[in-house]
């Protein structure tokens, strides 16, 4: 079996933990300090790689520009923002759907930097994820009160800001990282990541909390190479393959995934319009990438 044919769904269970791990490792680390020890070490691991693999580096200045810019946006300001998010009280479930932002983002941008068109069903693919995702988070906005929703939506806010950072971070390694091998631009994409981010959490989290057990070591070895490694290589090969909205539009897929990930893990029980949300939204994404048959001439 060829990997683009499983890369897809491989890539959204990889990507769904993304917000288990985040919910996870608040109880034993700040959310800027963890991302911070996890960037060093992803980095890390990957130059490792780039040095066994004998791999080619970017031979320009700009490439290497380029690679540390993109994680930036890529890493930094996009788990930055999911995980604060989480840590001020976003459910994981609700951030997760947040995510099916992204596809409706990237396809504006990408019509503008890229000159990319979607088809007539792709577009209204996007618009029916929106529509089930106002219906997932609408009741529970609604719910409260005007002060509790000036304060809880600003975590919301930040999710949202952190979707449209990873959806620029995507065009932009479209526009300008499609040479060169994937492990040394991941390694800079790192460096980028956590020179960037080590000044916002000494800011931020000037006491630089971090438990040492078995839950928190845990939490890290899966981030660094069940999300940071797996997850982001794949990423950056759908990127590579494919339509830059097209492999963007694959988040759908996340929401129920992480939904039902948060329920058993953290009991965080969906809701009907929740449920109901979560499934117009996967009939979004079977709009956006559903690919017709050809037809033969006879």
């Amino acid at each position: 079996m060829k990997l683009e044919t499983v890369a897809p769904a491989l890539f959204v269970l990889l990507w769904s933990t993304g917000w288990i791990v985040a919910k996870y490792a608040n109880d034993h680390a700040g959310p800027l300090t963890f991302l911070a020890w996890r960037f060093a070490l992803a980095a890390l691991l990957f130059a490792i790689i780039a040095i066994v693999m004998s791999a080619k580096w970017p031979t320009t200045r700009a490439g290497w520009l380029h690679a540390i810019i993109s994680g930036v946006f890529l890493h930094t300001l996009y788990l930055g923002g999911v995980w604060w998010a989480i840590n001020r009280g976003v459910p994981a479930s609700i951030s997760g759907l947040l995510a099916a932002l992204q596809p409706l983002m990237t396809a504006m941008i990408a019509f503008w930097i890229v000159k990319e068109r979607l088809a007539v069903r792709q577009r209204a693919g996007i618009i029916v994820g929106l529509i089930g995702l106002l219906i997932a988070i609408g009741p529970r906005l609604m719910s409260l009160d005007a002060g509790t929703l000036v304060t809880a939506s600003i975590p919301l806010i930040v999710n949202v800001i952190a979707m449209a950072s990873v959806t620029f971070g995507t065009i932009y390694q479209k526009r300008f990282l499609q040479e060169g091998d994937l492990i040394p631009v991941a390694t800079l994409q790192y460096v980028g990541a956590f020179v960037f981010i080590v000044p916002i959490t000494i800011i931020l989290e000037p006491s630089l909390a971090f438990d040492i057990n078995i839950h928190s070591v845990g939490a890290m070895i899966w981030s660094v190479f069940g999300l940071s490694l797996g997850a982001i290589l794949l990423l950056l090969y759908l990127i590579r393959r494919g339509q830059v909205s097209r492999a963007a539009s694959l988040i759908y897929l996340v929401p129920p995934a992480v939904g039902i990930e948060a329920w058993i893990l953290f009991g965080e029980t969906p809701t009907l319009p929740f449920i109901i949300g979560t499934l117009i939204v996967v009939a979004g994404v079977w709009l956006v990438n559903h690919k017709r048959p050809i037809q033969k001439s006879a």
